[in-house]
């Protein structure tokens, strides 16, 4: 059985669910499968195992670094080329399904509906231990569908059940429900999938437990209470001046109520699962390389996200397991070892760490030299969080001991302009973390079997930082010990009140849009350096966007094009390191001296989305409904603007029309 979940897990990538049509309308293909089907606890398993695959996993694109590019996008990371969402009108609505597909929501709805009455009369057949984990699954799914859904979308239909063939009951299910509902809604499910799932599952590391759903459950309700606590006051939120849903939805909705009862939930699920693991995070050893000659663990913290076996490490609660001979593998060390991915960290990112002893690196006494910027990336991040350090390829970075373990070979700054431009680092800050050191995992491409973590207990001591001090405007006894376990094992001077003393708010704003909110430059230090942690602790896996968006930190961008930096390149010695640097001509690939004396990884060409800096619109805090399924849900079947559902705000009504605002 731990086979073939491992196996299962392994092939997100490439296996899709059978119940993925896009229509409300249509019955699930699991309706074949007869009602009797639910009896069993073998049967149940069989069903609910299938959902694994929708939860996030390393891509097999071949020029990823697998989960480790997603925060490409955001001011952490950037790839060759910007978002469209950064480039006015270059975002567009769709005419198809996009962000609107309900099949898993039928499937496991379908499940619950026949297992559910069998599983409260005591009518399945089997192990309970092993009922309830498929139950409970079933429950976490649902969530997490939902979860994906209602953060792309915001105002989201609930459906509690198998749809019938009739269209007055289709369209008055697909009638959208206010954001927070459908927060309570997944909250609820998660309740319930932590009441079933095991404190550990007989799939070991590759199956759900009450840790991963309590983790999940902190997660959504942070997002919800901080998203209603800075969007307040706008269309993005239920009630709010211009939102286009029905008042009637509302049910007596208040704003602050509802921010008080997600940020109280956040604390107190993060705090089931932060309180086992404050003084169980994985060790940092501080190590300058993750592994040594016959691939020798010398920093478990740093091979932890390299490591096949991610459920190694008691801080992975869930990853998924990949497989050479069952053919289940990703590129993404072929790129890590031969080159950088076309990915790297930006300047800010790496402004935002601290220097050991606590201080920002502006701070008088900090020992922070600028002039290190110019000597390289070795130089510029000598004293500083471990984090950075560990996680960033310097100039003689090892990346590879070869097949034998004892052959190294160095990363070279110089790779970093040769070669396609798809595989090279932008910023000139290559991203290390998740980098594996077997070069049998890189030849040919095809052969990392890297794991993916999917939750790691660290979030929640963030999670619970965040929300208390949201709600509470103090630091308390726990929230003190989560953040000084983050910062210990980080090898920072633990004292955070240090760090808050000294933050310059001004100086932070050069470096990191979440040092905004509404587009108001934040005046709470200490918040701020909660938000400056989480940027920190999980970079590079994918938290940053959803972050800025629940923060309202993009705002600024309207008024304030932003442009990301990398490396510091001309009149510095590192200039003369290149010798196909190309710039102010069609096949430029670094951005050019008059730009900017760093290199600007989106500007290197006339045309480029975001050539004159990444700008933003209200409208791209939330994604367009697709024109097509405002039509079907529209009387005739053919007016978007009589559909019962409503366009997002700020949106048109038109297909292939950028946002109005």
């Amino acid at each position: 059985m731990r086979k073939y979940i491992n196996l299962l897990l392994a092939t997100a990538a490439v296996v899709g669910l059978s119940a993925c049509n896009d229509y409300l309308d249509k019955e699930p293909q699991d309706k074949l499968i007869p009602e009797n089907y639910f009896t069993s606890a073998d049967n149940l398993k069989a069903y609910t195992l299938n959902y694994y695959t929708i939860l996030p996993s390393h891509s097999d694109n071949a020029y990823g670094l697998g989960t480790f590019s997603s925060d490409n996008g955001t001011d952490n990371q950037a790839g060759r080329s910007a978002s469209s969402r950064f480039a006015p009108g270059e975002w567009r609505v769709g005419s198809g399904n996009d962000n609107w597909g309900f099949g898993n929501i039928r499937g496991l709805n379908y499940f619950l509906e026949y297992a559910q009455p069998n599983y409260d009369a005591g009518n399945i057949t089997g192990a309970q231990a092993q009922i309830d984990q498929a139950m409970g699954e079933a429950h976490f799914f649902l969530a997490y569908t939902y979860w994906a859904g209602y953060q792309a979308i915001g105002d989201y239909p609930i459906l509690d059940g198998v749809l019938p063939d009739d269209k007055e009951i289709t369209l008055e299910a697909s009638k959208r429900k206010p954001r927070n509902q459908v927060a309570r809604y997944i909250l609820d499910h998660l309740t319930e999938a932590a009441r079933l799932l095991p404190e550990a599952s007989a799939y070991g590391k590759n199956g759900l437990t009450k840790d991963c759903a309590n983790l999940f459950r902190s997660r959504v309700a942070l997002f919800e209470g901080t998203w209603l606590k800075y969007h307040k006051g706008t269309a993005l939120v239920p009630g709010g001046p211009g939102w286009p849903g029905n008042s009637a939805d509302l049910n007596g909705f208040d704003i602050d109520s509802e921010i008080n009862y997600f940020l109280t939930e956040a604390m107190a699920s993060a705090k089931l699962v932060g309180d086992k693991f404050v003084g169980n995070l994985v060790e940092n050893t501080d190590t300058p390389e993750g592994m040594g000659p016959g691939f020798s663990e010398l920093n478990p913290y740093y091979c932890m996200f390299s490591a096949d076996n991610s459920g190694a490490y008691d801080e992975v609660l869930l990853y998924r397991a990949y497989s050479l001979s069952q053919g289940v593998v990703t590129q993404m060390q072929a790129q890590f070892q031969k080159n950088a991915g076309g990915s790297g960290w930006t300047r800010g990112m790496v402004a935002s760490f601290l220097m050991r002893n606590g201080l920002p690196i502006y701070a008088a006494g900090s020992g922070y030299d600028p002039a290190w910027e110019d000597q390289g990336v070795t130089a510029t991040l000598q004293g500083r969080d471990s984090r950075i350090q560990i996680f960033t390829k310097t100039d003689h970075s090892i990346i590879t001991y070869g097949l034998d373990g004892n052959s190294p070979a160095e990363y070279r700054m110089g790779w970093m302009f040769g070669g396609e431009d798809l595989t090279c680092c932008p910023t000139g800050w290559a991203v290390k973390k998740g980098q594996a050191y077997n070069y049998a995992q890189a030849q040919g491409n095809l052969q990392s079997t890297t794991g993916s973590i999917i939750f790691r207990a660290a979030e929640a001591l963030l999670n619970y930082m965040e929300a208390s001090y949201e709600l509470n405007h103090t630091i308390d006894g726990t929230a003190d010990s989560y953040w000084r376990a983050i910062r210990t094992r980080a090898k920072v001077y633990p004292d955070y009140n240090k760090t808050i003393s000294l933050t310059d708010m001004n100086k932070e704003a050069e470096n990191d849009w979440g040092a905004y909110s509404a587009g108001a430059l934040l005046t709470d230090r200490t918040l701020y350096n909660i938000r400056r942690e989480r940027r920190c602790e999980l970079l590079s896996e994918g938290f940053r966007d959803a972050d800025l968006k629940r923060w309202r930190s993009y705002d600024q961008l309207i008024t304030s094009p932003a442009h990301l930096e990398g490396m510091h390149l001309w009149n510095t010695p590192m200039q003369d390191w290149y010798t196909d640097l190309v710039w102010n001509e069609a096949n430029a690939n670094v951005s050019a001296p008059e730009k900017s004396e760093y290199l600007r990884p989106f500007e290197r060409t006339e045309g480029q989305a975001a050539y004159n800096g990444c700008t933003w619109r209200m409208a791209h805090y939330l994604n367009p409904l697709p024109i097509n399924e405002l039509m079907l849900t529209s009387p005739d079947g053919a007016s978007p603007s009589e559909s019962v559902l409503y366009q997002n705000p700020y949106w048109p009504l038109v297909a292939g029309k950028p946002a109005e605002k």
